[in-house]
């Protein structure tokens, strides 16, 4: 399986709560209903919580500022999705994705990549 990756920040004229809620409450939802397009295994969201042990790490390694939330979509493979993305249906959602993220997501900060997990 790979996974897709997306480091997530919020639209500037938003908060952390906001931009989080309406990602579980509204997004979620959204995405989960269109799985089946997506050939999504699994989607899971991780949300930054607020803990001074977060600016303790960072300061400790010379990190940038954390991001707002971490998504994680598992396909079964990368020839999968790829097949996926090329259907008509994939195309439409895919737009209507990217307008939803719009209103919360600022692309411009945030990050996307596919990667392949090594447990140890």
């Amino acid at each position: 399986m790979i996974k897709l990756i997306m480091c997530l920040h919020r639209r500037a004229n938003i908060t952390r709560e906001e931009f989080q809620d309406y990602w579980l409450n509204k997004h979620g939802p959204f995405f989960q209903k269109n799985a089946a397009v997506m050939r999504s295994k699994r989607y899971v969201q991780g949300h930054t919580i607020d803990s001074p042990l977060n600016e303790a790490m960072r300061t400790s390694r010379n990190m940038q500022a954390e991001f707002d939330g971490l998504a994680e979509v598992w396909f079964e493979s990368e020839e999968d999705l790829m097949e996926a993305m090329s259907t008509p249906e994939m195309q439409k959602l895919s737009a209507a994705l990217l307008e939803d993220e719009s209103t919360f997501i600022d692309h411009s900060r945030s990050s996307a990549f596919l990667v392949r997990d090594h447990e140890f």
